[in-house]
């Protein structure tokens, strides 16, 4: 596994730049929270937990309660490349996050975002 440097971006530095994206285009916190526990099996709490502990992105996703089984169902594209074809388990985890949140700021509705 390569190692980028992804990887050991703090999880506490990039959430809010995913809810500046969202609340610029009128969606809310807590439509960012709900995808991210969707994802990811965490409770608002363990959300919460991870940004207080400024977890990075490697640790962020291996502690993950239960990553959901739909989440092969995202399809897309996230800055040039497609989430189904990314090698990487963890950077393809990360991607599903970014594509999941692109979709929320493009004003997809949160029924169809959460497979």
């Amino acid at each position: 596994m390569a190692d980028h440097r992804i990887f050991k971006a703090k999880f506490s530095k990039i959430y809010p730049l995913y809810v500046q994206k969202v609340e610029r285009k009128n969606r809310t916190r807590e439509e960012v929270d709900q995808v991210i526990c969707w994802l990811t099996g965490y409770s608002q709490a363990g959300l919460q937990r991870q940004i207080e502990e400024e977890s990075d992105l490697a640790t962020f996703f291996a502690e993950a309660p239960a990553l959901h089984p739909n989440r092969l169902l995202i399809k897309g594209v996230v800055c040039g490349v497609r989430v189904e074809e990314v090698d990487d388990p963890l950077m393809r985890q990360i991607r599903y996050l970014d594509k999941l949140v692109d979709e929320l700021a493009k004003g997809r509705a949160i029924e169809k975002i959460l497979r």
